[in-house]
């Protein structure tokens, strides 16, 4: 198998998103993310992700998607890249 048909073999994997609309945008993160990863962070690179734009986009077309259909939500972390970790109270 060719990389170029395993990476066509895992979008056609891909999971959509929650938002018909973030689809293209989640596929489009995901393809930037796993390149980045395979080609750098693996490799000893873990200098910045290039990625964190095409995230917030994304992140933002879910959260206004989870909205519009009226997804509970309360209590959860949601998409938590960025996100501070509550400190415990032990």
């Amino acid at each position: 198998m060719t990389s170029e048909s395993a990476a066509t073999a895992a979008d056609a994997d891909a999971m959509n998103s929650v938002g018909e609309a973030c689809t293209d945008m989640k596929r489009e993160y995901d393809q930037c993310f796993n390149r980045w990863f395979a080609e750098k962070f693996l490799k000893g690179d873990g200098s910045g992700d290039p990625c964190t734009d095409l995230f917030k986009r994304y992140q933002q077309c879910v959260q206004k998607a989870i909205k519009e259909k009226e997804i509970p939500i309360e209590g959860l972390e949601f998409m938590g890249h960025g996100k501070e970790k509550p400190e415990s109270s032990s």
